[in-house]
């Protein structure tokens, strides 16, 4: 998959087969359009393109709004995207300046001037130009007068639910991995270093690796403790983790986030470690002292290869 982030020098693509759209998070709904445009590309001799933005055009629009998480940082929508099978990935700067030009401008001067469509695939309720205007009934039409044809995918479906980024969001706040990663069609990850921490984890037999280095506009889960699978240097580990303001210990208004990998001893600190999260195992608690957290991180343990014995069975 070739990278262009300059559309002036997006030039002699054959045919260009394209999709836009932020594709925050590359969920099944997002792979269904993938998959659908990669059809299509090959069956008209042509390339598959995404055109989107960067940063975020919610950042440029509404910079006083905080609560914008992301479920992808940048080089993870990369990696799912190179993996689709796509072929171009256009990533264009988006400004307050192109988010005024009107639907018909854009059409005429972004698509066709700059890109030179051959066809538009895009989901079903895609609305695209100034404050919107345009939709999918306007994209036909400017089809038919620019000479390109236009595919509709429909809302696709994971158990009867709508498959959408805010769906995928919203689960992860609760804390329902499971949900949020039948969703996605994988495990949702957290990268970062490992950094140092107070170490009280070592004191009762359960040492974490803290994981600090997270880019603050990814979507970090609800809190709780997780059953996940650890990745280093050195390979793959399994292990448990927790988010939280770790109430037992010294309670505070700053999230941590800890990983106790299992059967490991080596140190890790400033090493990148990346995080997948299988489900959350129970929600953050407040225990009566070291002794009861203990007990409870024992059953955490047990409970948690469990969880990855069966996880290893159903993708054997």
């Amino acid at each position: 998959m070739q990278v262009h982030t300059d559309i002036g020098s997006f030039k002699d693509v054959q045919r260009p087969v394209l999709t836009t759209g932020t594709f925050d998070g590359v969920h099944l709904g997002h792979r269904s359009i993938l998959d659908r445009l990669t059809e299509r590309a090959k069956k008209e001799d042509g390339e598959s393109v995404l055109f989107t933005f960067h940063p975020h055009p919610r950042m440029v629009l509404f910079p006083g709004d905080n609560d914008l998480k992301l479920l992808n940082t940048q080089p993870e929508k990369i990696a799912l995207l190179e993996a689709a099978g796509l072929d171009h990935l256009l990533v264009v700067p988006f400004s307050r300046q192109f988010s005024r030009m009107h639907a018909v401008d854009y059409v005429r001067d972004v698509l066709v001037g700059a890109i030179g469509v051959h066809a538009v695939v895009i989901g079903y309720d895609h609305r695209f130009g100034r404050n919107r205007e345009g939709d999918l009934s306007l994209l036909h039409q400017l089809g038919e007068a620019y000479d390109f044809q236009v595919e509709e995918i429909p809302a696709q479906e994971v158990d009867h639910v709508k498959v959408s980024s805010t769906k995928v969001r919203h689960a992860l706040e609760l804390g329902d991995v499971r949900t949020a990663n039948d969703l996605l069609g994988y495990p949702y990850q957290l990268s970062g270093l490992v950094v140092k921490g107070d170490q009280l984890g070592r004191t009762i037999g359960y040492p974490t690796a803290n994981i600090g280095g997270i880019d603050p506009l990814k979507l970090v889960p609800g809190n709780g403790v997780y059953v996940v699978t650890v990745e280093l240097k050195d390979g793959m580990h399994q292990g448990m983790m927790s988010i939280g303001v770790r109430p037992t210990v010294r309670e505070g208004l700053d999230r941590t986030i800890e990983v106790n990998l299992f059967d490991f001893d080596r140190d890790i600190y400033g090493e990148p470690i990346t995080v997948r999260l299988l489900e959350r195992l129970r929600a953050e608690e407040k225990f009566s002292g070291m002794d009861a957290m203990r007990t409870q991180l024992a059953h955490d343990k047990e409970a948690a290869l469990d969880r990855l014995k069966s996880h290893d069975r159903s993708h054997a």
